[in-house]
Formats: structure tokens, C-alpha cells, sequence
């Protein structure tokens, strides 16, 4: 059977910059072990299914896979599925809104030409303790902060959420994912999202994501992990008036990704970037 494949790198207006997203445009008919098989196959951090919606004020449905599971939400697949939907004609904008049909609920996502926004699921915040925090000094090879404990912060996918003491200790990093693995378990995580301020310049941190129990020894660029940064910055700090910042993410592995972060007063994140498509064609399953 004949299905409709586009891949989008997401925060990049560059292709072969950004993070990949692989996207069914066509999935009526699949089923989930159709999906999980198809999400091994790409072995893509994320790979979509669009479906028609059951809500009648949504676009789509959207589920969403990683090589070994499906997840309730991703902030890249969710941007750069939109981004594919549009470019297909499988989706209209109504004043620039899309609305997302997933697991946990709908999902705004404004779209300006190349430009996709979502605004971020409501996170619940968990700190760990103590002596998980040492161990994840252990994973990482150095001290996080502990001015804001370390927590799982959970927007669908659950990341362990840590800062350390500048960009150039993230960027620095080259974490044990077995024993890193074993911690995100023990603390109910999905994956680790770990973030340092840079001194100067339009970038105000460096974030780095690792999800070994998914098989993403590291994510090149990813939304949901900045949207989990958002919400643990602003729970540790709320300003008066809320937040706007850009984050870079990437260059560990090669990629270039930036993502703009908007937290309004009342705590509400929206975050994105650019979109482009890289691979537009069929997939033959």
C-alpha cells in the first residue's frame, strides 16, 4: 500500500539542521503494531500518523511513536507534523490556528508560513531526592544545581529536568546512558533534559536531551524537553510580567536547532521555530 511520507527537520530553516520528524500523512488502516513498526523502521526520534479526528473542533488526530513506544504528546512531532499537514493540504489554518487531536487532549499550534507555535500541555512538577540527585551527578560526570532541585517534569513524556552551572558544562557532557537508563526508571522519567545559561549573547541557554530507554541515546532537538525547561525555570523564578527567551540545542551531534520560548504572566509556555521539509515522498507498506 501506498502512503503519503514527508520528513521535516524542526527548528532549523536549514535542512539537515534541525530534528527530523517522520510524518504518515494517510495512516487510516494502520494499526498501532503497523505504527510501532513503521517508527523502528525510520528509527527517528519521533515518527507521526496523521488520522482523521474524532473531536469535531480538531484538524487531526496525531499519534506518536518512537522507535520502541507510542507517547501521549512531543512538542517537534507535533510542529513539524502540522508543518507537513498544511504543506499536504491535509489541514487549514482558520486564522492561523490549527488544532491538534493526541493523547492528552488538543493542542493549539499557531502556523505563520514556516513558523509553528504550540502552546505547552499544563506540567506537573516532582522533585526528586537527594540521593537521586547525587546519582545523576554520578551519570553526568559532574554537579548539576541544586539551587532549583532537579525534578520530573511531566507534559506527557516525563523528563528528569536539571541545570547546570553554564552552557559550557552542558555542551561538555558525555553522560553513562546504562546507568542513566536505570535512573530515569527508578524516578518515573522518560528521558533526561539537562540545561546552562550562556554569559552573553541572543542564546540565553544550552539544553541537551537523552532518552536511552526509547533508544535515543541523544535527541538533537527537542520541544517537549524545552518545554519542560520552561515550566521548571518559571516554577524555580516566576518573573513579574513572564519570560521570552531563545535556546539552542544540537550541536553535540551535528545540528543547529533553535527554539524560541514564550512564558506569559500567568505561567502559560508557548515555544517553536522553523520548519522545512526535507524528504517529500511515498512509503510503500
Amino acid at each position: 500500500m501506498r502512503r503519503q511520507y514527508k520528513v521535516v527537520d524542526v527548528f532549523s530553516d536549514q535542512p539537515l539542521r534541525g530534528n527530523p520528524c517522520a510524518v504518515i500523512l494517510d495512516a487510516q488502516g494502520l494499526t498501532t503494531d503497523d505504527m510501532q513498526r513503521i517508527a523502528a523502521w525510520t528509527n527517528l526520534s519521533e515518527t507521526t500518523f496523521l488520522l482523521p479526528p474524532t473531536d469535531p473542533t480538531a484538524n487531526y488526530t496525531l499519534r506518536i511513536f518512537t522507535p520502541r513506544s507510542e507517547l501521549p504528546f512531543a512538542g517537534h512531532p507535533t510542529l513539524g507534523s502540522a508543518y507537513a499537514a498544511v504543506e499536504a493540504g491535509k489541514a487549514a489554518p482558520k486564522d492561523g490556528l490549527l488544532v491538534q487531536e493526541c493523547k492528552v487532549g488538543l493542542i493549539n499550534v499557531r502556523v505563520a508560513g514556516a513558523r509553528i507555535t504550540l502552546e505547552l500541555p499544563t506540567a506537573q512538577i516532582t522533585p526528586i531526592t537527594a540521593i537521586d540527585v547525587d546519582e545523576l551527578d554520578a551519570v553526568l560526570g559532574r554537579q548539576v544545581l541544586r539551587a532549583a532541585m532537579p525534578a520530573v517534569v511531566n507534559v506527557g513524556p516525563r523528563w528528569l529536568i536539571a541545570e547546570l552551572p553554564s552552557a559550557e558544562d552542558v555542551i561538555a557532557v558525555t553522560p553513562d546512558l546504562v546507568r542513566l537508563e536505570k535512573l530515569e526508571r527508578r524516578v518515573g522519567a522518560s528521558g533526561l533534559t539537562i540545561f546552562g545559561k550562556h554569559a552573553a549573547g541572543e542564546i540565553a541557554i544550552e539544553v541537551r536531551s537523552f532518552a536511552p530507554q526509547d533508544a535515543i541515546p541523544e535527541d538533537p532537538v527537542c520541544g517537549s524537553g524545552n518545554g519542560s525547561v520552561a515550566a521548571f525555570i518559571w516554577a524555580a523564578r516566576p518573573v513579574t510580567g513572564g519570560l521570552r527567551y531563545a535556546a539552542a540545542q544540537g550541536r553535540c551531534v551535528g545540528r543547529d536547532g533553535r527554539i524560541d520560548v514564550v512564558i506569559d504572566a500567568g505561567g502559560k509556555i508557548v515555544l517553536g521555530g522553523a520548519c522545512v521539509t526535507t524528504v517529500d515522498g511515498t512509503l510503500l507498506f
